[in-house]
């Protein structure tokens, strides 16, 4: 086959990957209470506009149903999507030279 000329270099079409840990802003249940925050999932598929989140815990709708295989279908570019941000070390940092 022939190389197929483009004017620049083709970007990705998403910015996430199968596999990827992401965090979804989503009503879930946590320590028994169903609440408003942020929950973390995985990439489990991605088409050309939507990317689908499975979680391990119980997802809601806004209308309130559950969702019962635990997957959300997000825009690529919803604000309500985002990668997971670092956790903080709780472990002092220790001087190398004091060892």
């Amino acid at each position: 086959m022939t190389p197929v000329p483009f004017m620049k270099d083709p970007t990705p079409e998403s910015n996430f990957d199968v596999g990827d840990t992401v965090e979804v802003l989503a009503d879930h249940d946590k320590g028994g209470d169903r609440v408003r925050g942020w929950v973390r999932g995985i990439v489990v598929q991605i088409d050309a506009k939507m990317v689908a989140v499975q979680f391990r815990g119980n997802v809601y709708l806004t209308d309130g149903w559950m969702v019962p295989d635990h997957i959300l279908w997000f825009p690529q570019t919803s604000s309500n999507l985002r990668a997971p941000l670092k956790p903080k070390s709780s472990r002092p940092l220790v001087n190398r030279a004091e060892l």
